[in-house]
């Protein structure tokens, strides 16, 4: 199994503060965003990693992520994407990283509560997404579900009430996921969608479709990133990270305050 995380884009809902840096290095209470998706991999037991990045942001990604794993057998290795061509454009992109392998792809701006290591451990083929139920099903993938609860469909921001559960940002695919992005045509704004790669497998009967028990945020607005640092604080959810993540950033803490010691 190996691990992207898309870190790219322009996150304009979130100017002025990603006129200075990605989207995905905003603190989310104690730690930047970035490490709550590398968290959901790495507790899974993933060492082999894809950021994709943007690439007016990515010495700001090499400069924290650069050498950060390197005492713990976790390869981080970064593809730039000039401009965003879809989720589902990752699977083209990291054609060559991914191999023959299976491979999990998370959004670098979701935070869940859910621990979904055993979820990816246990994956063996075809496609694996998750539902969460919202309130706000119209600006969102959701899937539809029959009476026994198996998904039958799958939209992209419907215009007519099909369901009150929306996919979030955390994927797992066999390989044929390469070849699935590479049938997809372009929807009407130019990009590669991720629904119809869900929809592939479900066509093939290869789609399993999860539940997100536990709180989920996607952290690309101002009110939803304060949230997003409030619950993090009062759930302590910093402290059932995986010890590798926290002590990666306590030993970068460290030398950065011995660099800043030797300068003074």
């Amino acid at each position: 199994m190996r691990g992207i995380i898309l870190a790219g884009g322009t996150a304009t809902r979130l100017l002025p503060l990603t006129a200075t840096t990605s989207k995905q290095l905003l603190p989310i209470y104690d730690r930047q965003m970035i490490f709550y998706p590398l968290n959901v991999l790495v507790k899974a037991g993933i060492k082999d990693i894809l950021i994709i990045i943007s690439p007016e942001h990515s010495g700001h990604f090499l400069n924290l992520l650069g050498s950060i794993f390197d005492k713990n057998d976790i390869r981080l290795e970064f593809k730039v994407q000039k401009a965003p061509r879809g989720l589902a454009d990752a699977f083209i992109v990291g054609e060559n990283f991914i191999g023959h392998d299976n491979v999990t792809m998370i959004l670098g701006d979701n935070i869940f509560e859910d621990d979904f290591s055993e979820d990816i451990k246990r994956f063996k083929s075809g496609g694996k997404i998750f539902a969460v139920k919202v309130s706000d099903p119209e600006r969102l993938g959701v899937v539809q579900f029959d009476e026994n609860m198996k998904a039958v469909k799958i939209v992209e921001k419907p215009k007519e009430w099909l369901s009150d559960y929306a996919i979030p940002g955390l994927y797992i695919y066999d390989n044929q996921v390469i070849k699935a992005a590479k049938l997809v045509a372009p929807s009407a704004r130019g990009e590669i969608e991720i629904v119809d790669i869900n929809n592939w497998y479900l066509a093939k009967g290869e789609l399993e479709v999860g539940m997100v028990k536990g709180k989920w945020l996607d952290a690309g607005t101002f009110d939803s990133l304060l949230e997003a640092g409030v619950f993090v604080k009062e759930s302590k959810l910093y402290e059932k990270f995986d010890p590798i993540i926290n002590q990666a950033i306590m030993e970068f803490n460290e030398e950065l305050k011995i660099l800043a010691r030797k300068k003074l």
